[in-house]
């Protein structure tokens, strides 16, 4: 039946002292009852993280709020029971690089992964040459298909390169598909009202594109002095 953490609680209940054992049969159950939630619970956890591919182990413990980051608490508080999930927001973040960008990133997607929802990790330069590849072999349908699953998808370092004009309309049907329905995480280099100019000439698509990104959007503009030789969140 694979209870496995149920019958992990019960073998471990069996090898205490008689006297330490539940009173009653409805103690027994709901201690049995209780160890399956939390396997399956970490279990689900567990595949979620892998299937990720999340670039950083960060926690959102980790992360240092001050106001020489420009990060508070209260949007750490904010984000932390993922109901921008369930609301189609957006997470944009945007600082210079060694600021904490993809740390940050990483963070909220270990913490989405912890409630239940299925994250992708993705940098931005490797997929656009991934994208490019799909295309001309016949699997861009079913690489698209696997992004459209994820309920969170985290694109890291995005507008280090412009987008032509097949990659800017593949990018479009993606956060078409997604628009209201799931999560994008952007980190960048460059602050929001840059972004426009990377993503080529067709004003029209540009637009299309920004409207998606950022209708529905929270802004976290990092700060401060480089963190990779100190803690990186």
């Amino acid at each position: 039946m694979k209870l496995h953490g149920m019958a992990h609680r019960y073998k471990t209940i069996l090898d205490l002292p008689v006297h330490q054992q539940p009173d009653s049969m409805h103690q027994l159950i709901a201690l049995l009852a209780e160890a399956e939630s939390e396997h399956r619970d970490s279990h689900r956890t567990m595949r979620n993280l892998k299937r990720s591919k999340l670039r950083y182990d960060a926690t959102m413990e980790e992360v240092i709020c001050s106001p020489e980051r420009n990060l508070s608490k209260d949007i750490i508080i904010k984000l932390s029971d993922c109901s921008f999930v369930k609301k189609g927001e957006n997470i944009l973040i945007c600082g210079a690089s060694g600021v904490g960008k993809s740390w940050l990133a990483c963070a909220i997607g270990r913490m989405a992964c912890a409630q239940g929802y299925e994250v992708l990790y993705l940098r931005m330069n490797k997929l656009i040459s991934e994208l490019r590849e799909a295309r001309l072999d016949g699997t861009l349908t079913k690489k698209l298909r696997s992004m459209e699953r994820a309920q969170i998808l985290v694109f890291d370092d995005f507008g280090l390169q412009k987008f032509d004009s097949e990659m800017r309309l593949i990018l479009m049907d993606i956060l078409e598909d997604r628009y209201n329905k799931g999560t994008t995480i952007v980190t960048s280099q460059l602050p929001v009202a840059k972004w426009y100019e990377t993503l080529g000439e067709n004003p029209t698509a540009a637009d299309g594109i920004m409207d998606r990104l950022t209708a529905r959007a929270h802004r976290i503009e990092l700060k401060g002095k480089s963190m990779r030789k100190k803690n990186p969140a």
